[in-house]
């Protein structure tokens, strides 16, 4: 990627799909926010970069790119191959790692790597933040992914929702379960079932997920 091409995106400061790192700190954290990158829509990590998108620089190519790479291979499930470029701004090198969105969602930071048994966490990013993903955006994640045939039958469930969803700007899973008398875990299914079939859309505001007519 040639030097005029990244300063366009770093003064666009961080986003939903930029983040930027003054100095590494240690993999996993950075496999945080390659994760939420990676299960958003992709993006650009940078090194070497403040928040307010002052170039610093790095100090060592070689110890940058290999903490990247430890967290691109051994804290992320499944891994992450990103591409890493080191460019020179101002007499100063900073390392760029370009990230594709996933077609093998969700990808989960593995939380203690020493573990047999370890535990996950999966992200997105939320403007520029990366979040803990729902139990709702998850299973979308992953459903999304496996992509199989989706038969959606529009009963009276379904009908009462869209005809709350037209006097009301959102609805939440709960909200369906209450309309419908439902359990939660039913409701969610067929929420993440109209928005697989293009009828729903949802959305994160950091407290929790809720869907809208699309």
């Amino acid at each position: 990627m040639n030097p005029k091409k990244v300063l366009e995106i770093i003064s666009g400061g961080e986003s939903s799909s930029v983040e930027f790192k003054r100095k590494s700190t240690t993999p996993k954290k950075l496999a945080k926010e390659i994760v939420a990158i990676a299960n958003t829509s992709g993006g650009y990590l940078f090194v070497g970069v403040d928040d307010n998108g002052k170039i610093y620089g790095i100090a060592s190519e070689k110890a940058e790119s290999d903490i990247v790479m430890t967290a691109c291979k051994f804290h992320i499930e499944p891994p992450i191959e990103g591409e890493i470029h080191i460019i020179n701004l101002y007499d100063k090198d900073i390392l760029l790692l370009v990230i594709k969105e996933s077609t093998v969602k969700p990808h989960k930071l593995i939380l203690d790597t020493d573990s047999k048994k370890p535990e996950y966490k999966v992200y997105i990013r939320l403007g520029e933040k990366s979040v803990e993903a729902s139990r709702e955006m998850t299973r979308l994640m992953r459903q999304t992914t496996e992509d199989k045939p989706l038969k959606l039958s529009i009963g009276e469930k379904e009908k009462r929702l869209f005809s709350y969803l037209e006097k009301n700007d959102r609805v939440t899973v709960k909200d369906f379960a209450r309309l419908v008398n439902i359990s939660d875990r039913r409701a969610e299914r067929l929420m993440i079932r109209l928005v697989r079939a293009g009828a729903l859309s949802i959305h994160n505001d950091s407290h929790h997920d809720y869907f809208t007519l699309k």
